[in-house]
């Protein structure tokens, strides 16, 4: 089993850089006119941004989360542990446990289940026909699919301890401020929404979509913490049963 999943996560990895290598060396900087719909270049000729119509996206976010975490989840295979209650846990492993709980799980469901839900809509107002030329069809699936579904996969074959509910709101909270600040500067520095969807809804609207986001972003983070306490039942309660041992002596 460990052999297994050292290997499956060597591969995550590998396939969430070797996409940003595509990416950002490959597809290069976004043609005009796609970068004109969603955003990288400025509408408002008094600011300029030195965007390139990537970083905008809380998916390439998302995709560099992934690499970063399975890089983790690597990086503790060999110098960490996946032990159940290890006498004393390393830093390395509560990093994993941890980056999972408030970011990798909740942002990359959000990122995928949002994603094909608008496409279903209206793609437009997610994945303009114009970008076809550009982005491949392979790599979207790599940064719209495959984060779900590694994730369900990473949930179902290492254990791990969710952190307290505040501790993992808070860090999934700061996450998505941050973006939603990172929003609102190339709005108002580049005058453009970076999502056509935000164009369409007034202001009240859009308060109430930034609103829903953050709470279903919330039920994302419950979801997951059901799911690994339902994956890890017996384990969970060994390890609850243990710490209330050493406890009582």
């Amino acid at each position: 089993m460990s052999l297994i999943r050292t290997t499956y996560h060597g591969l995550a990895a590998l396939h969430y850089l070797c996409s940003i290598y595509y990416d950002v060396c490959v597809i290069g900087e976004y043609p005009k006119e796609v970068r004109e719909i969603f955003g990288g270049t400025p509408t408002n000729e008094k600011y300029q941004l030195p965007l390139k119509g990537r970083e905008v996206f809380l998916t390439y976010w998302n995709v560099i989360l992934q690499a970063a975490y399975f890089t983790i989840c690597l990086i503790n295979d060999f110098i960490g542990t996946n032990e159940v209650a290890p006498r004393k846990t390393p830093l390395i492993r509560k990093l994993k446990d941890y980056t999972l709980a408030a970011f990798a799980f909740p942002v990359a469901l959000n990122v995928g289940v949002t994603f094909w839900t608008l496409m279903a809509i209206d793609r437009e107002l997610v994945f303009p026909k114009a970008l076809d030329a550009v982005f491949p069809g392979w790599l979207n699936h790599v940064m719209h699919t495959n984060i779900v579904i590694f994730m369900i996969l990473e949930i179902c074959t290492s254990f791990r301890q969710y952190p307290s509910r505040k501790n993992g709101l808070t860090g999934l909270g700061l996450f998505m401020a941050c973006y939603l600040v990172w929003l609102h500067v190339i709005r108002h520095f580049g005058g453009i929404w970076v999502y056509p969807v935000l164009d369409v809804l007034n202001l009240p609207q859009r308060v109430i979509f930034f609103v829903v986001s953050l709470g279903f972003s919330v039920a994302l983070y419950l979801f997951g913490e059901f799911f690994n306490n339902l994956i890890w039942t017996k384990e969970l309660k060994q390890l609850k049963t243990g710490t209330a041992s050493k406890k009582s002596k």
